[in-house]
């Protein structure tokens, strides 16, 4: 069975990505696994698109093997957009899930709830050791809630709340996470161009 390399130090993208790429014919392996340091790639680019390729690209080269990377953020209409690219990195170096949620929530105090739309993005990146890239997109659109809510997930999940459901996405089981998230939406595109290369 073809290795497929998960590009990502993140245990709950990995977790996610192991369910949403299953039963596609190939072993899922991670950079922990190969040995390779996450600090190889410094994400330098300014859309997601180029995270991602860039990720993909380099860890593709490192391993030899077909290689999927993503990049993702969170996009607040009533912050311009941001946090965005800068999603993972909102509160600084080493800081925790908690540290961004609470930093993000501190800016939008004053937001009133008719004014806190926001998306979640994800850009997958998957590359061939020859250098070969194809770009997988998706997204899925909510509010921010007034405070964290669930403890599924990770990120920001706690605060992105879906109003036709009432809940936050941290409040969702992992199924239906699975059919709803942006890196759900964005991995349907991925199976496809996994399943291509596998011919």
């Amino acid at each position: 069975m073809p290795k497929l390399l998960v590009a990502s130090s993140n245990q709950g993208k990995i977790r996610e990505y192991s369910v949403l790429l299953d039963n596609l014919g190939y072993e899922i392996v991670t950079l922990d696994n190969l040995g390779i340091a996450k600090s190889v790639v410094t994400e330098l680019g300014s859309s997601y698109e180029e995270n991602a390729t860039l990720k993909a690209l380099t860890y593709a080269r490192l391993s030899q093997l077909i290689t999927l990377a993503d990049d993702s953020g969170l996009e607040v209409d009533a912050l311009q957009g941001e946090p965005g690219i800068h999603s993972a990195r909102l509160a600084g170096q080493g800081a925790s899930d908690e540290d961004r949620v609470n930093l993000l929530l501190a800016r939008m105090r004053d937001i009133p709830w008719d004014r806190r739309s926001a998306r979640f993005k994800c850009v997958i990146a998957i590359a061939t050791p020859q250098g070969q890239v194809t770009l997988c997109h998706g997204e899925c659109s909510g509010l921010i809630a007034l405070e964290p809510r669930g403890s599924n997930g990770f990120g920001y999940d706690p605060i992105f709340y879906f109003p036709e459901l009432g809940r936050t996405m941290a409040e969702l089981p992992l199924k239906m996470k699975n059919q709803l998230s942006h890196r759900a939406r964005a991995a349907q595109q991925a199976r496809e161009v996994l399943r291509q290369l596998l011919q």
